[in-house]
């Protein structure tokens, strides 16, 4: 299933059941799992390891190297999951040797029209990133995020899990789980409650974490007395905890 058009590295590893479309380019190094589709026109390059029943769209370039200009040709990875689709112009480059020399992605997102995924930033599962949303190198972006059309976020910013950038957000602060944030800079803009309801969140867990909002972000405590005050909260609910694990260990500071 591989067209006769395409061109595959003799060196590349191609799993079972995989379609690679007329004027793609598969380098070496580079290994893609069982049940791909990858479409015309598109770039991989290696090293980088794709996993199963992954979908890549026409004028995607996967495993590029980056636009650090450190960069000086070190043989740096990406590594994607299961199950994600990659649409139309992605870009997606490698790490660098100054970090983790990896890029990775997780399994189950969609990374829509001319995403930009920069270099050692480290994606979890079920993510969304609208068209054009861009993060900068060393980025980390947790479970279930959203981020809006033509979000734009800063170099070694951390998104938490369930988080939602609105679009043209400009992001330059960490963004705790389950808040909603947007502007330029992007600032809090409450919970993400209706995202939270539809992946099953129980009305205790909802009450308990806009208590903590409240506490963090209404109440003109600093982040050290609201993380005291809600002591209690997070040693009875695990969201809470997480949501104060993720607060307290964030070294850019948080968007306020």
């Amino acid at each position: 299933m591989i067209d006769k058009l395409a061109f595959v590295h003799p060196n590349a590893k191609i799993g079972n059941n995989v379609t690679i479309g007329p004027w793609s380019y598969i380098g070496a190094d580079v290994e893609i799992g069982d049940d791909c589709w990858i479409s015309s026109h598109v770039v991989i390059k290696g090293p980088t390891v794709i996993g199963k029943g992954n979908k890549i769209y026409q004028f995607a370039s996967v495993g590029e190297d980056c636009q650090d200009k450190k960069y000086a040709g070190e043989p740096t990875r990406l590594v994607i999951g299961d199950n994600n689709v990659i649409r139309e112009s992605v870009t997606i480059h490698r790490g660098t040797v100054q970090d983790q020399g990896l890029t990775s992605i997780g399994s189950n997102n969609l990374l829509m029209a001319y995403v930009h995924v920069a270099h050692d930033c480290v994606l979890g599962d079920n993510i969304i990133m609208a068209n054009n949303a861009s993060i900068a190198g060393h980025c980390h972006v947790d479970d279930w995020a959203i981020l809006g059309g033509m979000t734009g976020v800063h170099q070694f910013v951390h998104i938490g899990a369930h988080a939602f950038t609105a679009g043209y957000s400009l992001v330059l602060q960490d963004v705790p789980p389950f808040v909603m944030a947007s502007g330029q800079a992007a600032v809090p803009r409450g919970l993400n409650v209706e995202g939270l309801k539809r992946r099953g969140f129980a009305k205790d867990e909802l009450l308990a974490l806009r208590r903590a909002y409240k506490m963090l972000y209404r109440n003109s405590m600093t982040v050290a007395e609201a993380v005291a005050a809600l002591a209690d909260d997070a040693a009875n609910h695990p969201k809470v905890k997480q949501f104060l694990d993720f607060v307290t260990a964030s070294e850019r500071g948080i968007i306020r």
